[in-house]
């Protein structure tokens, strides 16, 4: 169980009369903790279960083999495979490994975007991810329309604007067990997501932990169900209105954990100014004024992505 609300997104995918009452708890849900479950989301256990399968067969390979693809290889493309502490959070390394993957698109000089990188003896994972990220981008854009309907805009306001073009980052990560007197050890410590939506895919161990009004509760994995989160951008369109809810994770499963963090983001291009009407003032918790910021989603996301791969940061700027 969980303190959490679970929210059926099927009628924002058949387009049925229920629309307005699954806005009315997705609004509620962002205005309290800006974390809910999302059930009802026609992703099938058969392309769950590939993908799964395949991004265990991946952990397992030896380190060397992982490294075929290192993110060094991916360059300004920001993609492939980094180890246990490579990834930084708040300057701290997290006790994950993992790998970066986006939109398939052919090479580019721009930053975060091109080809993803995969390794070549497992063309399963390939096929998988690509799938999912298509679905994945469905589910995503039932979700924005479900978030529009509750702020009282346009069903279409996101995907005919801000997510007309999205930008979309996926990540595999690999947490392997902490002992439990491991007081510091977070697999990932305290952080925000910095676009508009996540939909994260948990296997059975938990470890997600959400900081609500209410002090930390955990958001255990529920069967059939994504845990959806918003951003740091719907934070700022809605002058925080919807809330962008620190959150960490430690595995003390005592197993091997597994989590697919799927994130939509507006286009690379788009400015993302507060909405008209929106109320703003509430303090974040690390004192940051997203109203303050000026710019491009991309600015944004890139000064963002520096800090967690500082030794990555000189490829972006060349």
């Amino acid at each position: 169980m969980s303190e959490l609300p679970v929210i059926d997104i099927s009628p924002l995918l058949s387009g049925s009369r229920e629309t307005d009452a699954v806005a009315e708890r997705i609004g509620a849900a962002c205005r309290d903790s800006g974390f809910f479950y999302v059930s009802g989301h026609g992703v099938t256990p058969e392309l769950v279960g590939r993908l799964d399968a395949a991004a265990r067969r991946f952990f397992e390979l030896p380190v060397e083999v992982k490294n075929e693809i290192s993110m060094e290889r991916g360059g300004r493309a920001w993609r492939g495979f980094f180890p246990v502490g490579g990834e930084l959070t708040s300057g701290r390394p997290d006790q994950k490994e993992g790998v970066y993957f986006g939109a398939e698109e052919p090479k580019s000089d721009l930053p975060l975007r091109g080809p993803n990188l995969f390794p070549e003896q497992m063309p399963e994972l390939r096929a998988a991810v690509l799938d999912y990220l298509g679905t994945m981008t469905g589910v995503a854009q039932a979700v924005m329309s479900g978030i529009a309907l509750s702020l009282d805009l346009r069903e279409d306001y996101f995907r005919a604007g801000y997510t007309a073009d999205p930008t979309i980052l996926f990540r595999i990560f690999h947490y392997p067990p902490a002992a439990p007197d491991e007081t510091d050890a977070w697999g990932v410590g305290e952080h925000t997501d910095y676009g508009l939506l996540t939909l994260l895919l948990q296997d059975g161990n938990g470890g997600l932990q959400v900081h609500t009004t209410r002090g930390w509760i955990d958001a255990p994995p529920l069967p059939g169900t994504f845990v959806c989160n918003i951003g740091d951008m719907l934070d700022k369109l809605t002058g925080g209105l919807y809330r962008s809810t620190p959150h960490r994770v430690r595995n003390l499963s005592g197993n091997e954990r597994l989590s697919y963090p799927f994130f939509f983001d507006p286009g690379w291009d788009c400015e993302v100014p507060p909405l008209p009407y929106t109320p703003g003032g509430r303090a974040r918790w690390d004192g940051q004024d997203l109203r303050a910021f000026s710019g491009t989603y991309g600015d944004y996301l890139l000064a963002k992505v520096s800090k967690v791969f500082p030794h990555l940061a000189e490829a972006l700027e060349k």
